[in-house]
């Protein structure tokens, strides 16, 4: 297996980015419980001890502060790391839809490879086997058409000339299949 490393990290942006997006906000509305828990808590502070009031406030204001200035840095690496982790998940599948649209144009049916660490190695295995099952049908039809093809040959020495095009009208048109899958050597 060839050893490659992708160096673009959005490979399919619209996905990547609004998975992120939707588990940062996730993660940003379930810490919003966190200042909530401590308002209370230094609302509590007060009640209890009035005369702290005046230190509370600015602790409170301080620490409100710190925890946001976290949040905010926090939801930056969890945004980077999901991105570095949906690059794993949106490349293999970048990569097979390429693969599969190259052997559609006409390249040779070659296995796919994923990078080491890309998730889904199972759908290029799976995609490997699909592949080389149907490489293994054609190359049967290719046997038989050739086959065919001695069949017909056989056929025109006892046929009247009048059916003759019509044989060779069929032995072109299974050259032609055959051309199609078949690279000239």
């Amino acid at each position: 297996m060839a050893f490659y490393k992708r160096s673009v990290f959005l490979i399919n942006p619209s996905f990547q980015l609004r998975f992120s997006l939707v588990v940062c906000s996730l993660v940003l509305i379930s810490s919003m419980v966190y200042p909530l828990v401590l308002m209370d808590f230094f609302n509590e502070m007060v009640a209890l001890h009035p005369q702290l009031k005046g230190n509370v406030e600015s602790a409170k204001n301080e620490f409100i502060l710190f925890l946001f200035v976290l949040q905010i840095l926090f939801i930056f690496l969890v945004f980077i790391v999901l991105v570095f982790m949906t690059h794993k998940v949106a490349g293999p599948i970048y990569k097979l839809k390429t693969h599969l649209a190259n052997i559609r144009e006409g390249e040779e049916i070659t296995p796919v490879v994923f990078r080491n660490g890309d998730h889904f190695q199972e759908l290029a295995e799976e995609v490997n086997l699909f592949l080389e099952t149907i490489l293994q049908h054609q190359e049967q039809d290719f046997e038989y058409i050739d086959e065919v093809a001695i069949y017909i040959d056989n056929l025109s020495s006892v046929v009247p000339d009048d059916k003759k095009p019509l044989l060779a009208e069929i032995t072109r048109r299974l050259s032609d299949i055959e051309s199609r899958y078949k690279k000239p050597l």
